[in-house]
């Protein structure tokens, strides 16, 4: 068995070898910062203008603009939000692309994060049946907003966390602590159950895409079809958004007037509230 020499501290600040995740978090900063400067609370942002500014909301992303499964991975609510969230995606991006290689790190990335948009919008729905099944105003069960990069970061955690309980490969360049990933992984999720206001079923569906994406990586790997592998890993990953998508398309239908009347008055909302 070939022995193997722990990662130097010093690779990680070379960042022509982790340039997209470097990319990633200054496109999330620079957003920010514009956000900011065009008037939106750098603390807390309203609910209004987080929307305005592609955050996630069932119903308007199912009924109208899909596109903000996408966009709302680069929102975040508030400067604890983002620098919380840019911290980890630097601790766990900087190594994933190094081990992945740029291409596939970047489509693990977006896969993750448009799956933890997808299961949050599920919740979402079946929170609404709930509400309809129930007869009972609970505001609770109302649509939420959501935004930020924690559903792709939990899938790059999930992704480092699956590789560190496999064998590890001739040529990665990382020995990764089992135990610590596990311990990080598994106390985010608890925090995401005890604490209200956290979007777990976006950092479960991502964790989901990351592990499964990663599955299939090390198993190309292990094949030495690493290119094929990938590829075909990568069009999985895209089908399984676009599957999960068309299926909460289909939910929609029974509680499609509840969403309109609620589209409807965040419209008139929105209209009261001008930009700043």
């Amino acid at each position: 068995m070939p022995e193997y020499s722990p990662p130097t501290t010093h690779r990680k600040l070379e960042m022509q070898l982790w340039w997209m995740t470097a990319l990633l978090i200054c496109i999330n900063v620079g957003l920010f910062g514009w956000q900011v400067l065009n008037g939106m609370d750098i603390t807390q942002p309203s609910s209004p203008d987080a929307i305005r500014w592609g955050a996630d909301y069932a119903p308007l992303t199912y009924l109208a603009e899909p596109i903000r499964l996408f966009s709302s991975m680069f929102f975040h609510f508030g400067l604890i939000h983002l620098m919380l969230n840019m911290w980890a995606l630097y601790i766990f991006g900087s190594v994933a692309e190094q081990i992945f290689g740029r291409i596939y790190f970047t489509g693990l990335y977006i896969c993750a994060g448009l799956m933890g948009s997808l299961l949050s919008g599920y919740m979402s729905i079946q929170d609404s049946y709930a509400l309809i099944e129930g007869g009972v105003a609970n505001p609770g069960l109302l649509p939420g907003v959501s935004a930020g990069a924690s559903g792709a970061v939990m899938g790059l955690g999930a992704s480092l966390t699956v590789l560190s309980l496999l064998p590890m490969l001739p040529r990665q360049p990382f020995i990764l602590d089992k135990k610590t990933l596990v311990m990080i992984m598994g106390l985010n999720l608890a925090m995401g159950f005890m604490i209200s206001g956290i979007n777990n079923a976006a950092h479960i569906g991502g964790m989901i895409m990351g592990a499964g994406l990663t599955a299939l990586w090390y198993l190309g790997q292990k094949m030495q079809r690493g290119r094929l592998v990938s590829l075909v890993a990568l069009l999985l990953g895209v089908a399984a958004c676009i599957v999960l998508y068309q299926y909460n398309l289909a939910l929609l239908e029974p509680i499609r007037p509840l969403w309109q009347e609620i589209l409807q008055m965040l419209q008139q909302q929105l209209a009261d509230q001008p930009a700043k």
